[in-house]
């Protein structure tokens, strides 16, 4: 497991979201960063379209993310 160091008011605002979406504070963070990446590669997708393939794909890594 590595480190990254993010400024206090994202770690804040993942901390805020965290709670609401019942997460810890690293699975909030997870989620983020994955529906970051495949919006990039997917630029074309919805929100929602982007979720589905993140539930339908248990944690794609980004070596699976890119092939499509």
């Amino acid at each position: 497991m590595g480190i990254v160091k993010i400024s206090e008011e994202l770690h804040d605002e993942i901390r805020r979201a965290s709670s609401a979406m019942a997460r810890s504070i690293n699975a909030q963070a997870e989620f983020w960063i994955r529906i970051g990446m495949l919006a990039e590669l997917n630029p074309q997708l919805s929100y929602n379209q982007l979720t589905k393939k993140l539930l339908r794909e248990q944690a794609p890594t980004l070596e699976e993310l890119t092939r499509e």
